[in-house]
Formats: structure tokens, sequence, C-alpha cells
């Protein structure tokens, strides 16, 4: 049966890696489709940066200049009348502060919808798997930590570089390795080892690499959790609140 119904637009902040943001793209109008039939698909924008800009902000710690950046974004997509914002990314919520502040329009992040799941499933003590930044900073762990009320693991330094290292120069790329499925295997064990009872694919292009049947633990993929937090919010009829 098929469904019409008014719709939310979706503004989303791409290009973070591109390979990830297609998904975005590719989970929310299967998914409006799932949910509403025919030919319905989701109404969105999209604000795409080139992450080879953004990549090297990032390693240079120009986190200033990234959350201008973003901010501008933010602004771009409640100009083009998006309703509400996704930020298709973990490691640029750091900024996060800055993009909310650059808009009247709601913002949906990214930690919030993977902790209600984990919660939600029962779990307290969590993995987490990321760039350096997000595994190491407080934006992240924090937000986890002292909002959600969840204890975070995150694998050992040398193994932090080995996960860092794999999304910025294989799955950013595109590129989906074996061994490298085989390395996160490895430290997904070693997480729950040290008590982890579930582990957060908290990279959006993790999720091109490991699926629930490639891990020990329960896996909480960020890109489907906000995805579908995202597609909820288009289906909601309430009026906008920030």
């Amino acid at each position: 049966m098929t469904t019409s119904t008014s719709q939310k637009t979706i503004g989303l902040i791409g290009g973070m890696s591109w390979e990830s943001s297609a998904e975005y793209y590719r989970l929310i109008n299967t998914g409006i489709k799932a949910r509403l039939g025919g030919h319905n698909n989701a109404k969105s924008l999209m604000v795409t940066v080139n992450f080879e800009h953004i990549k090297t902000l990032q390693h240079a710690e120009q986190w200033d200049q990234l959350a201008c950046e973003m901010a501008e974004a933010a602004r771009s997509l409640q100009a083009g009348g998006a309703d509400f914002i996704v930020l298709c990314t973990n490691t640029m919520h750091k900024v996060w502060t800055a993009i909310e502040d650059a808009v009247e329009i709601p913002a949906l992040h990214i930690a919030d919808p993977t902790a209600a799941a984990i919660k939600h499933s029962g779990y307290s003590k969590v993995g987490l798997l990321g760039t350096r930044f997000t595994m190491e900073q407080d934006f992240y762990r924090g937000r986890l930590e002292k909002l959600h009320d969840l204890e975070v693991i995150v694998p050992s330094d040398t193994d932090r570089d080995l996960v860092h290292s794999v999304i910025y120069d294989e799955l950013c790329h595109g590129n989906i390795n074996a061994s490298s499925r085989q390395q996160f295997q490895r430290v997904i064990q070693d997480l729950k080892a040290q008590g982890a009872q579930c582990v957060i694919l908290g990279c959006t292009e993790i999720m091109l690499l490991i699926a629930q049947n490639d891990s020990a633990l329960p896996v909480f993929d960020t890109t489907a959790l906000h995805v579908a937090a995202a597609i909820d919010a288009a289906l909601d009829a309430s009026p906008n609140s920030k």
C-alpha cells in the first residue's frame, strides 16, 4: 500500500567522506520508501564539502576554521529550505556547537540515537571505534559518558593508530580490504576482553568494512542509527523546535 504524507526537508552536510555520504543518501531514501511505499523518497538538500581540505585542517588542528566552515554549510542548508540538519560524519561533531549556534532549525547529533539504541538494548559499557579524534577527545566520548551515562572503552594506542589509518587511507577512498577487516575483528575481540558489551562503529565509513556478522560484539552502526533518526524527524508532523 502506498502512503502519501507531508515530509520535512532533511539538510545534509556531506563529503566527509563522500563514500559515507552516498550511504546516507541511499539509506535515507530507501528508508522513506520502506515506510511510505510507491515512489516515495526523502525531501533533502546536501551541501558537500571537499574532504581533502577538511582532512588537512583536521590534522593541522585548525578546528576554529573547521567550525566556521561547518557553520556556513549549516546556514546554506537553512537558507535553502531545510527543516533540520544532519552532519554526515562523527569526527566533525567536534564543532557541533558552532553548527547549532549558526542556525535556528534543529540539528540531530549522531551520538544521541546511538546512545539511545545502546541503552534500549540494556548495555552500559561500550567499545568505541573511530578516528583518533573521536576515540580520544572529549567531544564524543564525553557526550556518551556525561549525557548518556555510558562507560566508554577505546583500543590501545597502537590499535587507535591502526583504526585511524584504515579509515583515512582505505575506507575514505572506498577501499575495502579483508586484511583490515581481520585487524578490526581482533581489535573488537580486545575490547570484549576489556569488558565491552557492544561496539560503536563511531566513524561513518566503518560500516563499509564491518557488519554484525564480522563482530564478536553487538554492533551499533552510527550511520544507520543517524539515518533512522533523520527519517523519524522527516516524517514527524509536529512543529519544528530548536
